[in-house]
């Protein structure tokens, strides 16, 4: 069967969404000649590029013991462990970030109840540590996941072959790991490349911290759009290269999956070991966030904490509520009428989200400063910024969903008579129900703790719970940024508990 001619509209205004900003932003760039020749791209370039290997290295020196270890060895705890190990996801980076600056220095927490200030770091070492605590846990999960599925047959036969441990983790374990290692680490890349938080707090000037100043500082237009191509062109660098690399073809586990080494007297420290990674993480924001929070709880009211939780709830639930709007039919096309222009719509939703947020956010700056200036920091350009942007968040739940759902069952149900408006009431909805649900609350965790779209795009008086807690932190106030850091995190580790159990619904 055919789709129907209505189900495309919404994908093609969702594709014209993803493409137009950036295409205008393109042409800014291009036009701002002169900006182009100003000097000093090189040393951006090094400083962006230095702490995105850094932080990349560092990722994969650390995940890998730690998914090797959950997987293959018969480690105490392992199955809770596991989730552990992905709780800082639910943290915005530059949560991190403010624990590190709150925690340390001669007025930090750590000065106020032991007596002892360590030096406050900054500049690329404290950017490296808060966004080495935030991104591992995406290697991690890749790097789970092949393991989970690498067929142990494979280092049977290197063993009979007279290959030693350390000769079949080489040989045969960590080139089977490839893909996981490019498809982790490309994702680790681009966050590190988009950061705005860590890096502006941390002021350490990658592209990012640069555009920052140049927008909202020198109001330099021209050289703002140039950095920020310079950015997306580093974002589209990493995409190309991970989709060069990766070999989506990889033989998958079909026997039994490979027995668990037993670490004997080692376990309970290799248990300690593991769990002090996401532990310090968790820990890194909430216990100064908590500290200064309950010292100051006579003054959450004047930190105007009620109203800036109800900005954000007021951007954050419609943009999901959109955004899996958008999705519903890009998802049923791509999983009922497969085909090479649903493909293509599918990578306009995954670009929308690959793309840094400040040059997205830019784009859109410009396009509606140059045809529809009464749009420029109103609401519901923000919100529509916010749908498109995490839309592919919405669309990988959803699009799951509609993969498992059975052709048959649908057609079985036509077949007796029932309706389109039928099917999709009585079989279709109940079925994709938990990948709406799990989308939508994806995409309104990703609006909740998003900053650059708001800095550049919210409205004039505008301060949501990521504003706040940035504008405090960046002004050093940071028992004043405290309630909305806490509240951030509480609202991200709960919705990280919500989602899997939404995906596990049948």
């Amino acid at each position: 069967m055919r789709p129907s001619p209505w189900l495309w509209l919404p994908v093609v205004l969702a594709a014209g969404a993803v493409l137009l900003p950036l295409l205008h932003l393109l042409v800014r760039a291009v036009e701002g000649g002169e900006a182009w020749r100003t000097p000093g791209y090189l040393p951006l370039l090094g400083r962006t590029l230095l702490l995105a290997a850094a932080v990349l290295a560092a990722d994969v020196l650390l995940a890998l013991p730690l998914a090797w270890l959950v997987v293959r060895t018969a480690l105490p705890g392992r199955g809770w462990l596991a989730v552990l190990l992905v709780l800082p996801l639910a943290l915005p980076g530059y949560a991190l970030a403010y624990g590190l600056l709150a925690a340390t220095g001669p007025a930090g927490v750590l000065a106020e109840v032991f007596g002892w200030a360590p030096p406050r770091p900054s500049g690329f070492v404290g950017a490296w540590i808060a966004l080495v605590a935030y991104t591992y846990p995406y290697l991690f999960l890749n790097l789970k996941a092949a393991l989970g599925a690498l067929d142990p047959r494979l280092e049977e036969a290197a063993g009979s072959l007279g290959h030693g441990p350390a000769a079949r983790f080489f040989r045969v374990v960590l080139p089977a790991l490839k893909p996981a290692l490019f498809g982790g680490g490309a994702i680790v890349l681009l966050h590190v490349l988009a950061d705005f938080g860590v890096v502006s707090l941390m002021r350490y000037e990658t592209f990012s911290y640069a555009i920052y100043l140049q927008y909202a500082a020198l109001y330099d237009q021209e050289r703002a759009a140039a950095l920020a191509l310079w950015l997306l062109g580093l974002a589209l660098l990493v995409l190309t290269l991970e989709g060069r690399w990766l070999n989506p073809n990889r033989p998958g586990r079909t026997g039994p999956p490979a027995p668990l080494a037993p670490l004997g007297r080692l376990g309970p420290p290799a248990f300690l070991a593991v769990a002090a990674v996401p532990l310090f993480a968790l820990a890194l924001p909430l216990l100064p966030a908590g500290y200064w929070a309950a010292k100051l709880a006579a003054n959450w009211v004047v930190a105007d904490l009620p109203r800036a939780l109800g900005q954000s709830l007021s951007v954050a639930l419609p943009a999901a509520l959109l955004s899996v709007a958008a999705a519903t039919p890009l998802a049923v096309l791509t999983a009922r009428h497969p085909g090479a222009l649903a493909r293509l719509a599918a990578r306009l939703a995954y670009l929308g989200y690959a793309s840094p947020p400040l040059a997205f956010g830019l784009g859109y700056v410009y396009l509606s400063l140059s045809y529809l200036p009464q749009l420029y920091q109103t609401l519901p350009l923000l919100i529509l910024v916010y749908a498109v942007h995490f839309l592919a968040e919405a669309l990988g739940p959803l699009r799951a969903r509609m993969l498992a759902l059975p052709p048959r069952l649908e057609e079985a149900a036509r077949g007796l008579g029932a309706g389109r408006l039928e099917v999709l009431l009585r079989i279709r909805w109940p079925l994709i129900r938990p990948g709406l649900l799990a989308g939508g609350l994806i995409v309104f965790l990703g609006a909740m703790k998003e900053l650059p779209l708001a800095f550049l795009l919210a409205p004039l008086g505008f301060e949501s719970l990521a504003l706040a807690a940035f504008d405090y932190t960046e002004e050093a106030n940071y028992p004043y940024a405290a309630p909305f850091v806490l509240l951030l995190a509480l609202v991200g580790l709960g919705s990280a508990a919500l989602i899997p159990q939404l995906e596990k619904q049948r």
